[in-house]
């Protein structure tokens, strides 16, 4: 798979983490694995949410939000196509999580057919 492709892809996720979220990964690794898209973010806490999450309450209240907020960013419409539209692949499941002492966050699209068999689209 193309190192370029998952550059796009990668790149993608940090401008929808920026627009949705308010600021983007500092680091993402995108792998392509059959029908799969991984994305490895580091680098996703914001100063507010890093002082937060000195408390167990407050490292809680962050992780869920983190993990429900992304399932949803990646529901809206506008979102999928933009996905979709670079491989030409529908996008049926996403898995999301973070890890909140690490500062890492993982994030699997599932799709349609698998990458390495689509002609990537402009």
């Amino acid at each position: 798979m193309s190192k370029n492709l998952e550059h796009q892809f990668s790149m993608l996720v940090r401008e929808i983490r920026k627009e949705y979220v308010g600021n983007g990964p500092k680091e993402i690794t995108t792998r392509f694995i059959e029908n799969w898209a991984i994305s490895e973010m580091k680098g996703n806490l914001t100063n507010v949410e890093k002082f937060m999450i000195k408390s167990e309450q407050g490292k809680q209240m962050i992780h869920e939000a983190r993990t429900k907020m992304v399932k949803e960013i990646y529901k809206k419409p506008e979102v999928l196509e933009k996905f979709e539209s670079l491989f030409g692949a529908r996008v049926l499941q996403l898995f999301s999580d973070i890890n909140i002492d690490e500062d890492i966050a993982m994030t699997v699209f599932v799709f349609d057919h698998p990458i390495d068999q689509t002609k990537q689209r402009r």
